[in-house]
């Protein structure tokens, strides 16, 4: 079943296709699970069938699957930008939220009054289970993933990233927890995370937390740590968690936080994504100079290279550059007659995404401007071999005439 894709072939049907809809039949859970899963464009539209992404999972996935992938989207590729990559988001919508999302079971809570709400409460570790064991499992055989996997939770989700990011830290690479419910249980996982922040390596962890206005008209971070009113439990038990993460400096932890003033608990989860994802990705972004563009070079080409890799020290693992990129410059390079670097950047893209129809199809090209014909029908002939199209073809019938 489809969601919504931003595919030439669905634009062709009238349609936005935002993602598609997945499902996991899970034995710990003893349920079948529906997933919302987007891959980039990079890798539906055909061109770039080798491209492999880091994944966002998404706690709460019905309610904040279409603003978080219409923003990275917007950070990772519309007009340019690089301020994070290209990921696959998997949104994980909610059967039993109280469940799920709630580490400890609970009869009553002051904080819910509602015994009835709570009932099914505590299913924290099992559903950790199921995201190490089945989901993650499933995802990294399904689809192009990288190793490198964050997570999105608000609320009861943030508290749930908050469990996650104490008592399972290995299972993601980044968390960002969005005005976490700290006060569950009497605050039972904050009254526990200074020793394990103390005692726990989180070398190469990243961890935001946002943190919204929750309290009344008057009152700011500094009186609300002086109250003991049930009405600002929830923020005061969050600036608590806010100085155990400050305190702990020595852990290896990669951390920050913000306050929103002007956003509640309910508007929060959409500008403090914005903010986690320049945080965790403050690395990555590549910035191009005008001369860059208009006086190509081989420090142009430098550049990029030693950007990636530093972006692979970051990671933990090899980033070549995206064929993507390489694609573009090695066009532009040819728009400037530097044959040598566009030679240099396609034979390059070859090599690194040897089974890549786009890549001998753009070495075709090169061939072809230089006029080495029997090479470009060569090139031409390889990629019709990986993928039929039809503008490679009717280049190859032009070169055959």
């Amino acid at each position: 079943m489809v969601l919504v894709s931003y595919t030439s072939k669905a634009q062709l049907e009238n349609k936005i296709i935002l993602g598609n809809i997945d499902s996991i039949d899970s034995k710990i859970l003893q349920e079948k699970r529906k997933i919302w899963v987007y891959v980039p464009n990079s890798a539906s539209d055909g061109l770039y069938a080798l491209a492999k992404y880091p994944v966002v999972y998404l706690l709460d996935g019905n309610a904040h699957f279409y603003s978080v992938v219409g923003m990275i989207q917007q950070l990772s590729s519309v007009n340019g930008n690089m301020i994070c990559p290209e990921m696959i988001v998997v949104g994980i919508p909610n059967t039993d939220r109280m469940r799920d999302l709630t580490p400890s079971h609970v009869d009553i809570d002051p904080m819910m009054n509602d015994s009835n709400a709570v009932r099914t409460s505590g299913g924290g570790e099992r559903f950790a289970s199921f995201l190490e064991k089945e989901l993650m499992p499933y995802i990294e055989k399904t689809y192009p993933t990288l190793p490198y996997r964050t997570l999105i939770g608000h609320s009861l989700g943030g508290l749930t990233v908050t469990n996650l990011f104490l008592n399972h830290k290995d299972l993601f690479n980044a968390y960002i927890a969005i005005d976490p419910s700290m006060w569950w249980d009497n605050q039972k996982l904050l009254s526990k995370a200074g020793g394990l922040l103390a005692q726990q390596d989180y070398k190469g962890k990243k961890l935001f937390l946002g943190i919204a206005n929750t309290m009344n008209p008057g009152m700011d971070t500094v009186k609300v740590k002086r109250d003991t009113s049930p009405q600002t439990q929830h923020i005061r038990s969050i600036l608590t968690m806010n100085n155990l993460l400050q305190k702990n400096k020595k852990n290896g932890l990669a951390y920050n936080y913000k306050y929103y003033s002007s956003d509640s608990h309910g508007s929060v989860p959409l500008i403090a994504t914005y903010d986690a994802l320049h945080f965790i990705f403050k690395f990555y972004d590549l910035r191009f100079k005008d001369e860059d563009y208009s006086k190509f070079s081989r420090n142009t080409i430098t550049k990029v290279e030693n950007h990636f890799k530093e972006v692979s020290k970051q990671f933990g693992f090899n980033v070549p550059v995206p064929e993507m990129i390489v694609n573009q410059l090695g066009y532009l390079a040819m728009s400037q007659k530097k044959m040598d670097e566009a030679e240099y950047l396609f034979k390059s893209n070859v090599s690194n995404f040897p089974v890549s129809f786009n890549v001998h199809d753009s070495l075709g090209d090169f061939y072809a401007a230089k006029g080495e014909k029997k090479r470009a029908i060569e090139s031409y002939q390889k990629a019709l071999t990986i993928k039929e199209f039809q503008d490679t073809r009717s280049k190859l019938e032009v070169l055959l005439k």
